[in-house]
């Protein structure tokens, strides 16, 4: 069984009809992107684009304002905004959507509250949804996640561990209680690589990052691995190396110290031919 590795638009800037081909030249099944991004806003033939090209489609959907939520928003605003977002997504028949909500400025137990009046309103849609693990959101801190997926039983996971590995100034291994705990829950992951002091190391292949780029693969390793054992799909990857501050810069020019494209497209050539089973089976597959 095959995972599915897809292009991110984040911070792409061409037409939709351009980042499909990109993807069709590169080592991607399919793409995703924000359902609010420009490339899919300013086409207007977007869902038939789409369905011609028959590539798997995984949207982004965000609320609070922004991808850092405004405190001011209430859970009612994000709730009416998650359920407006997923309504734009049904027409395009995406393969999983990826949800950023919530707030981690909330307490506890206003969280859980929230995210189970958010899973309700998922399940009316009949999406394949999951939530992912972001900062400032309900999910971006790890050492709470178990309390939260003890109480939300339906609760499914983006897994993005480079923002945790900032949020608990560590990087995240397999031994650790959270990564343990939310194992059987991950859908699909950020294949971002972060470190103790950032959310994304300058280049994951550079020598000096070694040991934070082994640390990732090995609870992507897991979380595939459990996956496979309850019988279900491996989870999908998105190679999601990004700018906005992600990509380290040159001082003085604000140039950033390596290229986007090429950075995701390596790391989804090197997911297909490392991420293999324990018995040597590859995991991911062209």
């Amino acid at each position: 069984m095959a995972s599915l590795l897809f292009f991110s638009l984040w911070g792409f800037e061409g037409s939709l009809a351009l980042a499909l081909e990109t993807a069709r030249r590169g080592v991607f099944d399919g793409l995703e992107l924000n359902i609010r991004h420009p490339a899919l806003l300013g086409d207007g033939d977007a869902p038939g684009r789409l369905r011609d090209a028959g590539r798997p489609l995984v949207l982004e959907v965000v609320t609070g304002g922004g991808y850092v939520p405004d405190l001011a928003w209430s859970p009612a605003q994000h709730l009416r905004e998650l359920g407006e977002r997923l309504d734009a997504c049904a027409p395009l028949d995406p393969h999983r959507v990826t949800v950023l909500t919530g707030s981690d400025a909330w307490p506890f137990e206003l969280q859980r509250d929230f995210l189970a009046q958010a899973l309700a309103l998922v399940g009316r849609t009949g999406l394949a949804v999951s939530f992912e693990t972001h900062r400032s959101r309900c999910l971006g801190m790890p050492w709470t996640i178990a309390s939260l997926l003890d109480a939300l039983p339906d609760l499914r996971l983006t897994a993005d561990l480079s923002h945790w590995c900032v949020v608990a100034e560590r990087l995240m291994t397999p031994d650790l209680a959270p990564v343990q705990a939310m194992a059987d829950r991950v859908d699909h992951i950020h294949a971002r690589v972060g470190h103790a002091q950032g959310p994304q190391v300058s280049h994951p292949f550079a020598p000096e990052h070694g040991e934070a780029l082994a640390a990732h693969l090995a609870c992507w390793r897991l979380f595939t691995d459990r996956a496979l054992e309850r019988g279900a799909l491996p989870p999908s990857f998105t190679p999601e190396f990004g700018p906005d501050g992600y990509m380290p810069t040159l001082p003085f020019t604000d140039r950033p110290v390596a290229d986007l494209l090429e950075i995701n497209t390596a790391m989804a050539d090197w997911l297909r031919n490392t991420l293999r089973r324990a018995d040597g089976d590859k995991m991911c597959s062209h």
